[in-house]
């Protein structure tokens, strides 16, 4: 977890919107959060079990692989280790990080097909997936072959997502539930053979630390940039002096399933 800056003083509003609308957002790592906010982490621990998982596959897949940040920390990799990844930017730094490891990267558009042959995976992997793809998924893996990934849940971050774009639907909150999820995998002939949830106290210390992330997630208010929402940056900037920190909550699930 990201820890809270306590020993410097706070730099003015200006200052921190200027910083965070210049800094490189590029892959998906999160450094620059570094002493400005946290994110409670889930009790699983998803690196080690996809540690543990890739170093037994013979050949494994990591969709949405961002800048290959959380795979390139996995000790030994599958035999055949590939990552997809549809982003430019990030397709080009996880080259430079995954490429000397003997993975092959491949560049995927949204909605386009897994590069792999049927049957060809016994191992899929995701963390934070955009939008997975089940049958996809069934059709690249063996039989008996897993698909192990952390997923975001339904409403996360929605109290920071709610003070830029106002209420949200039930149905907006409703996105990414669990329980759609293996609905999904299993009518793609999927058997989920493992589910756990969680829900994350979020904090974050100060404005430039929200408008980076806003930045960076850019679903959570699209079309976001530090001009158009100064007004709300600004309120935002009122609660975090006034309080201390903002608050929000994420949640997360982990799933497991088998061909």
């Amino acid at each position: 977890m990201l820890r809270p800056l306590t020993m410097l003083p706070m730099r003015t509003t200006d200052e921190l919107i200027a910083d965070a609308a210049m800094a490189d957002v590029d892959g998906w790592g999160f450094g620059h959060l570094e002493g400005r906010a946290t994110e409670e982490r889930p009790s699983w621990g998803y690196l080690g079990l996809l540690a543990d998982s890739v170093a037994r596959a013979s050949v494994a897949v990591d969709l949405d692989t961002g800048g290959g940040e959380v795979l390139a920390q996995c000790p030994r990799l599958a035999a055949q280790q590939h990552v997809t990844e549809g982003w430019p930017p990030n397709v080009a730094k996880a080259r430079e990080l995954l490429g000397p490891l003997g993975v092959e990267v491949h560049e995927v558009g949204p909605g386009a097909p897994i590069p792999l042959a049927d049957d060809e995976a016994d191992l899929v992997t995701a963390r934070h997936p955009v939008r997975p793809d089940w049958t996809e998924i069934a059709r690249v893996l063996t039989s008996g072959g897993e698909y192990l990934a952390q997923h975001v849940g339904p409403a996360s971050a929605f109290e920071l997502i709610e003070h830029f774009v106002g209420e949200t639907t039930a149905q907006q909150r409703r996105g990414r539930h669990p329980d759609d999820e293996v609905a999904a995998a299993e009518a793609a002939g999927l058997t989920v053979i493992e589910l756990r949830t969680a829900r994350l106290r979020m904090e974050f210390y100060d404005v430039g630390a929200v408008a980076w992330i806003l930045r960076k997630c850019v679903w959570w208010v699209p079309g976001f940039d530090v001009d158009r929402y100064r007004e709300r940056l600004l309120a935002m900037d009122e609660i975090i002096r006034r309080d201390g920190a903002f608050v929000a909550h994420s949640t997360r699930h982990l799933i497991r399933a088998r061909r």
